[in-house]
């Protein structure tokens, strides 16, 4: 039985490796994200690694102050404590780069060791900085701030005085929570640091072990000089295992949402496989009927099956092990593409990578064909009598249990869909609601069989006039055994429907936000600070308003409470340049000592209008009588005046963002609105068509992610109809020998196969289409609040390019298979069989 079996695998050596692309690909996905997740934790383990490295104590301030730190006295204890070879401070803050625009940047200044073993950077070029009137920069800040070595660097320190250092060295960046959130990065001597921030205090002193002093005994020497009070100790080892800690969850978290697609990828490389083994077994009904009648037992044809299954995904597995190690180079440079450098790429392949590329591969592989190997073992041995094998079982639509699961699953969906949409917004309603549209998704694969007729009966209504016979009879093929073409058209609906679904919810959300953006603030400018925590002047906006192309001027400030925020603004400015919708009360209302609540923290407060809420803001706070409730896309937690917000500390110090309206049939008003905020590095104009702009380009962005990581799961679905295709080919040899015996041309035996492989991929395709715009639907409600409803888009050209795209790649599968079948010779074709 073994020598059958490998016999039968050599015969069908072709069929089987074509058939392997599709798991190749999903085994490859899966590697990828696999040898991506572990180059990431390893280029953050060495990245993390320097800040720990040669440190053998670690003395951190745990201090109750929050303006605490370690003293100058503290660290001179420390560099006095028996065992010490070196120490040195760390101390860390946000300060404002002054770019080559003139403009400010926030940038993360570190200080440097002057103990070279204790740095955390190394250098690039040049060296590291020594006197206080120095400065190095990382490799990526030099290069986007356009840098270099002997120059300048200007930073902004307590009222906006200028310091300027002298470049003297780029270098590569450890890792850190601050390197991790991107930006740019600069590195000081402690002197240095301190003439920008005087009050800044260290947070950590690092230190170095004399010889033959371990790394316990100097944390125990560091204890008795410093005493427990307001400190924390470490060893250099207890150290490095935090910092690694902290990185435990950054590349899972990453590699997760890339196993999510890869899982999908997966799914529909197994329905290709089943329909792939579905095909070979009703092709193989005699030989299996052969093989029952010379003695063989309904075990052994499963085992046959399962076994050519094992070897499919044995070679499907190493291929895609050895793609993978490409996917991830890809998906690498790709990640390095949007950070300015590039840190490489690493290929690390570890044995959990490899077990699992061939766990999947293979595990897959058999559990899709254990269908139809059990299928294989109900071929009764009087089949091999029959000059034509009975395919009643292959055309018929469906069945009782089939009906069954498809109304267990649509009910589930339903109910799932009902119970989420019943949350109103809340995160949970969205998980219910989203899991819901996926049953309803298998509901439809499952029903597929029902599907095919009257979708088939629809799209072939324009090929049947336009190509006549050709498409007549393509339109027969692809409805004539509903089994297969809904399981070929499946694998291509579960991936566009997911493309659409997303596409329809981002645009969705796009169209939501612009109209937010120009309903709530319809300024025509905004001016906001380019660092958050350094406020615009006042004068900025008296000289905004002193313009004559200028109607109006709107400052507003922010009050940050206890676990809330609210912003003051002008009372002119309500109605006009500032209108929330009022859900309750009036804005008329809003005067010194009112406040109006964003409708959900009011609800969440349980306040109304005429309750009193106390606000408290750092050492101030007031009891504001509540005038109104009022809704809003971004807006803050309540809205008050600006004479109400100016009783809070910091608020006279200046203004958050100045709203500009100009006035009607001003020339060049964004000129002169420049010519003042260009004077103020701090001032950073925009306008409501950028913001647009600048959401139109993260959707874009999202979008393109999406669709190049569903976009394997539908090539795997093309695959998928161009191997169904194929073996449909080899099936109906004779067939299309006597369709040219009868007339039927070259050219029209290649059309009839074009067609019918069009008719198959927009079967899966307007389906996925129709669910995918449901779904976003289902979505938007359930993801929608009282103060932001997001009504549906339907985005009808990139939905069109998405059926054009399957339209053509349709064209491509059907090539191989209809170049085939018109090179079949006519008599060999009716003497086969």
């Amino acid at each position: 039985m073994l020598r059958t079996i490998l016999a039968g695998i050599r015969a069908r050596t072709a069929r089987l490796v074509l058939s392997s692309v599709a798991i190749a690909l999903g085994v490859a996905f899966v590697t990828g994200t696999l040898v991506l997740g572990d180059a990431m934790k390893a280029s953050l383990n060495d990245e993390f690694a320097r800040g720990a490295r040669n440190v053998d104590a670690s003395v951190t301030y745990t201090g109750s102050d929050r303006d605490g730190g370690i003293t100058p006295e503290a660290l001179e204890a420390v560099r006095r404590a028996p065992g010490v070879a070196g120490a040195d401070a760390r101390v860390s803050t946000q300060v404002p780069l002054i770019g080559t625009d003139g403009k400010a940047r926030p940038a993360w200044a570190a200080s440097v060791a002057t103990t070279p073993e204790l740095r955390e950077v190394d250098v690039a070029e040049g060296r590291h900085p020594t006197a206080d009137d120095e400065i190095a920069v990382d490799e990526r800040t030099a290069k986007s701030a356009k840098l270099t070595v002997g120059g300048t660097v200007v930073l902004l320190g307590e009222d906006d005085a200028r310091h300027t250092f002298k470049l003297v060295g780029t270098y590569t960046q450890g890792g850190t929570e601050a390197v991790l959130g991107g930006g740019d990065h600069v590195a000081l001597t402690t002197g240095a640091l301190r003439t920008v921030e005087p009050d800044l205090l260290p947070y950590q002193v690092v230190v170095a072990a004399a010889p033959g002093v371990s790394q316990q005994q100097l944390v125990e020497n560091l204890r008795r000089a410093l005493g427990d009070t307001g400190f924390g100790f470490q060893t250099g080892e207890d150290l490095t295992r935090e910092q690694l800690a902290q990185i435990g969850s950054q590349a899972a978290e990453f590699t997760s949402v890339l196993l999510a697609f890869a899982l999908i990828a997966l799914v529909v490389a197994a329905m290709v496989i089943y329909n792939t083994f579905t095909i070979l077994v009703a092709q193989r009904t005699r030989e299996l009927a052969l093989m029952r009648c010379v003695g063989a037992s309904r075990g052994q044809v499963f085992r046959g099956v399962l076994v050519e299954a094992v070897v499919m995904g044995l070679v499907a597995s190493v291929i895609g092990l050895f793609a993978g190690l490409g996917v991830s180079a890809l998906l690498q440079v790709v990640i390095n593409s949007f950070e300015d450098g590039s840190t490489g790429v690493r290929l690390p392949m570890s044995v959990t990578t490899v077990l699992a590329a061939f766990a999947v591969g293979t595990l897959v592989t058999v559990l899709a064909a254990v269908l139809p190997a059990r299928k294989a073992t109900r071929v009764a041995p009087v089949a091999a009598l029959r000059s034509q094998p009975d395919s009643g079982e292959e055309v018929r639509r469906t069945g009782v249990p089939r009906v069954l699961a498809a109304a267990l699953l649509g009910a589930g969906g339903v109910g799932l869909v009902v119970a989420g949409l019943g949350m109103n917004g809340e995160d949970m309603g969205a998980y219910l609601s989203g899991a819901g549209t996926m049953a309803l998704l298998a509901a439809v694969v499952v029903l597929g069989p029902l599907l095919v007729g009257p979708v088939n009966g629809v799209l072939g209504a324009l090929p049947r006039a336009l190509f006549g016979v050709p498409a007549k009879l393509a339109s027969a093929n692809a409805g004539r055994n509903p089994r297969r073409t809904a399981a070929t058209t499946a694998a291509l609906m579960i991936g566009v429907t997911i493309v659409a679904m997303v596409t329809v919810v981002a645009n969705s959300a796009r169209e939501t936000a612009a109209a937010e953006v120009e309903q709530r603030m319809p300024a025509d400018y905004t001016v906001t600070s380019a660092l958050y925590d350094r406020p615009l002047p006042r004068e900025l906006a008296e000289q905004l308003a002193a313009l004559p192309e200028v109607a109006e001027v709107a400052p507003t400030t922010t009050v940050y409470g206890d676990r809330a925020y609210f912003t003051g603004i002008g009372r002119d400015a309500l109605g006009s340049l500032f209108r929330p919708a009022v859900v309750s009360g009036s804005l008329d209302d809003l005067t010194e000592g009112t406040i109006a609540l964003r409708q959900e923290y009011a609800q969440e407060q349980g306040l109304g209008v005429g309750s009193t809420v106390t606000v408290k803001a750092g050492d101030a706070e007031q009891a504001l009588k509540v005038v109104a409730v009022v809704s809003g896309n971004r807006m803050a937690d309540g809205v008050m005046t600006l004479e109400t917000s100016q009783r809070f500390p910091g608020a006279r110090e200046g203004y958050d963002s100045v709203l500009i309206k100009l006035r009607d049939g001003a020339v060049d008003g964004r000129a002169a609105v420049e010519e003042v905020t260009d004077a103020s590095p701090l001032a950073v104009l925009d306008s409501a068509a950028e913001t647009k702009d600048q959401l139109d380009q993260q959707l874009n962005q999202v979008l393109a992610f999406i669709w190049a990581l569903i976009g394997l799961a539908v090539v795997i679905a093309l695959f998928g109809i161009a191997n169904t295709l194929t073996l449909s080919v080899l099936e109906r040899t004779r067939e299309s020998a006597l369709l040219r015996a009868l007339g039927l041309t070259r050219g029209q035996l290649r059309l009839m196969l074009v067609v019918e492989s069009i008719l198959m991929a927009l079967m899966g395709a307007v389906i996925g289409v129709a669910l995918g715009v449901g779904f976003g639907w289902v979505i938007n409600r359930a993801v929608s609040t009282e103060d932001v409803s997001i009504d549906l888009v339907v985005p009808f050209g990139q939905l069109g390019v998405m059926l054009a795209a399957a339209v053509v790649a349709a064209v491509l599968a059907a090539a191989l298979p209809a170049r085939r079948a018109a090179r079949t010779s006519v008599i060999a074709g009716i003497a086969e069989a």
